[in-house]
């Protein structure tokens, strides 16, 4: 298992439109195999900065994503209300305290 960490910048009047989508679709991307955990957090200070939290079991589960006939819909859609380019992290997990 690994962490995908993707920080989305948003134009700051598409905020809302972002949230709205992202209603309709987070459990296509939460419910495609190999995805076990899904959240988004928004910046607190600064509004329209969000970074999505995901568990995959693989890298090859992250890469079927990547050419899903789910993500050929979100993601050309998100790409409009950007304001700069996302940045992404494939990360293992060192180390978790509970």
């Amino acid at each position: 298992m690994f962490i995908r960490i993707v920080k989305l910048t948003f134009k700051k009047d598409k905020i809302e439109d972002f949230k709205s989508y992202f209603q309709t679709i987070k459990y296509d991307i939460r419910n495609f195999p190999g995805c076990s955990f899904l959240e988004v957090y928004q910046d607190k200070k600064e509004s329209n900065i969000f970074f999505t939290y995901s568990f995959w079991e693989n890298e090859n589960d992250l890469e079927k994503y990547r050419y899903s006939e789910v993500f050929a819909e979100v993601w050309p859609y998100v790409k409009t209300l950007f304001a700069q380019k996302a940045e992404a992290w494939s990360v293992d997990k060192y180390e978790s305290l509970k």
